[in-house]
């Protein structure tokens, strides 16, 4: 049986409740195990590989950032081994012809 494409909303929200604990435990101080936390979130999804827990987990760190909640130094210590996507420092640019 092939997995879902997309998300359903109880799976993009058990994955948010499933960052923002990694996140209060991380400023915290307190120590977590992201590999451990990946698994047990992947076991109350609809057939997701770790992969696409963890790259649900990424998006989710990316839009942390680029809101503001989440630093680049707190995001390269939850396992961005590389900077952020270019994609994420870009601004919203108006649309053209937008009235104000």
């Amino acid at each position: 049986m092939p997995k879902p494409n997309n998300w359903s909303d109880a799976e993009v929200t058990a994955a948010v409740a499933d960052d923002f604990h990694m996140l209060r435990l991380e400023l915290a101080g307190d120590p977590y195990n992201k590999a451990a936390h990946r698994r047990a979130l992947q076991a109350r999804l609809d057939r997701r590989s770790e992969g696409a827990v963890e790259l649900k987990h990424q998006n989710i760190s990316a839009v942390l950032m680029q809101s503001g909640i989440l630093n680049r130094r707190c995001a390269m210590r939850r396992g961005w081994a590389r900077p952020p996507p270019a994609w994420l420092a870009q601004r919203a640019q108006p649309a053209t012809g937008a009235s104000a």
